[in-house]
């Protein structure tokens, strides 16, 4: 039986990231089925559905953060797959990297701008205009 904290997570995770993001939890039911279960519930079903900081506001930081990192590459296309879906312009895309190369560095930064140009292009051939 599914709770409320995975069907308002299952929600929230279809309206950011769509289909990318089903993607990534069916990617993983047959290995790891909990783990696609622990990453519905808790970061979309606890967290992202939390008041006081908009999705975009939420992707904004997530994307910042994936790229500050700049270990998670699949997460980070996914993420700024979202932030697009959620209000983000590919400008404020652009924007955040750049704001990236102060805080973690040029590496981190640059690895996040070429991220964003993949997504960028894939949308672009997939006629989304954002």
């Amino acid at each position: 039986m599914e709770s409320d904290r995975y069907k308002r997570g299952w929600e929230k995770l279809k309206e950011i990231d769509g289909h990318a993001g089903e993607k990534v939890i069916d990617a993983l039911k047959d290995i790891a089925p909990d783990l696609a279960r622990y990453t519905i519930e808790f970061p979309f079903g606890d967290v992202y559905s939390r008041g006081v900081l908009s999705l975009k506001e939420r992707e904004i930081a997530t994307v910042a953060a994936l790229a500050a990192l700049g270990n998670a590459q699949p997460q980070l296309k996914v993420h700024i797959h979202g932030a697009l879906n959620v209000g983000c312009t590919r400008q404020e895309i652009v924007e955040i990297m750049i704001q990236m190369a102060v805080y973690a560095g040029f590496p981190a930064a640059l690895n996040g701008i070429f991220a964003a140009k993949e997504v960028f292009a894939k949308r672009n051939h997939l006629g989304q205009v954002n």
